[in-house]
């Protein structure tokens, strides 16, 4: 079945690329379990590895699995072209090694997930790479950033962990006005809630590993590129050579089982975050909320453009700082303590120990990232049962507090 923009999200999603009675009328699709394949001819063999004949030869470059989920992925992107990765910081480095040369700069937000903040000030900069970081929630410093040897801007919108956004249509005209690439996370809002490439960016990355797959039992990245070529570069350059951060099929396939219910997770996600962030906003034992469907949430209009709804992750800040976060932690019954994100289960944990703890503490701090910062992702539970477990949890903190 060939992709049509047409059909609404939910169907492509479940249908896009994928013809059962070409593979002998398998409902669900095939899994590609090979490394390697045969060749019918010698000559055949040389025009693959040539370009010439777009067959497959090795599954380090493409995979028939892969290749699904790469084109129902650019589909509900709105992109040419996908690349599938093994994670998602594969789909960062590897994006990044492609665009960049020893003498280039790349500016990027001061809030970023963790590892790929260690990955650009320690490994990028440790090659002659330029890295400066700038508060991009301010187009105006953004701009100002700019200069002659920026090759790449990045970020996240929403940023991990602290949910603050980028004028994503402003920075990609900036980016086209000065001929940079816009490179975006979108890993926190999926295609559902929000799709860059329809704002301007060039490429958008995802950790697939959270809500793409949706089940906490891969781990898997995939770029999606505006333009064929560019997706092709970073194919054959940053994947091939650069990284070797080759999705297995079985992995692929699994994230495919998962797009299939991406609308519907995403909904019940949103609704879950929505109701833990008001319960949150209400509770005496809590300083500040940060969700974008907060009323009094700083760039809510912003949110209000440029996302479908709000996403399932939630920051917040208690009183009593870090004591108070852990006792809250600790408290937790249904919620479960864990990194990651965009599963079934409700999850939550403290950056500035664990996810960001990459992060020189000053350069935390300035960033947004209190040390009293709680990252919160909304699983797909029963509301009453999530809300009842916070809320026990938020009263153990305060009352340990008074």
């Amino acid at each position: 079945m060939r992709t049509d923009s047409r059909r609404g999200f939910a169907t492509r999603a479940i249908h896009s690329g994928y013809d059962p009675l070409a593979h002998g009328g398998a409902l669900a699709p095939p899994i590609y379990q090979t490394a390697t394949f045969t060749f019918p001819s010698a000559e055949a063999g040389a025009a693959r590895f040539a370009g010439d004949d777009p067959g497959y030869f090795y599954s380090r470059i493409a995979n028939p699995t892969l290749r699904l989920l790469e084109t129902r992925v650019a589909d509900l992107e709105g992109g040419t072209e996908a690349i599938a990765f093994a994670s998602g910081m594969g789909a960062i480095t590897a994006t990044l090694w492609t665009l960049l040369r020893p003498g280039d700069e790349i500016v990027a937000d001061q809030t970023l997930y963790g590892c790929t903040y260690a990955f650009l000030q320690h490994g990028l900069a440790a090659f002659g790479i330029r890295v400066r970081f700038v508060d991009m929630a301010d187009s105006a410093r953004l701009e100002a950033s700019i200069g002659p040897a920026t090759r790449v801007v990045y970020c996240e919108s929403p940023a991990n962990p602290n949910m603050r956004l980028v004028d994503l249509r402003r920075a990609a005209a900036l980016c086209r006005r000065s001929g940079v690439r816009l490179v975006v996370d979108n890993t926190y809002c999926t295609p559902y809630l929000q799709r860059p490439l329809e704002l301007g960016a060039h490429v958008v990355v995802h950790s697939a590993t959270k809500y793409l797959n949706g089940h906490g039992d891969v781990t898997a990245g995939v770029a999606v590129c505006a333009e064929r070529e560019l997706a092709e570069q970073i194919r054959l350059k940053g994947l091939k050579d650069m990284t070797g951060a080759v999705l297995s099929p079985h992995d692929a396939g699994l994230v495919l089982r998962g797009l299939k219910t991406l609308p519907l997770r995403m909904e019940r996600h949103c609704d879950n975050a929505q109701a833990v962030a008001s319960l949150l906003a209400g509770h005496r034992a809590v300083q500040a909320v940060h969700y974008p469907g907060q009323p009094g949430f700083a760039q809510h209009d912003l949110a209000c453009k440029q996302m479908r709804r709000f996403g399932g992750m939630v920051a917040f800040e208690l009183r009593g700082g870090v004591a108070a976060g852990r006792r809250f932690l600790n408290a937790l019954e249904l919620v479960q303590r864990a990194v990651s994100l965009g599963d079934a289960e409700s999850l939550a944990q403290h950056p500035a120990s664990m996810t960001h703890a990459t992060y020189e503490p000053e350069v935390r701090r300035a960033s947004g990232i209190s040390d009293g910062l709680v990252r919160f992702s909304a699983g797909l539970e029963d509301a009453d049962d999530l809300l009842a477990d916070v809320r026990r949890a938020l009263d153990v903190a305060d009352a340990a507090a008074s």
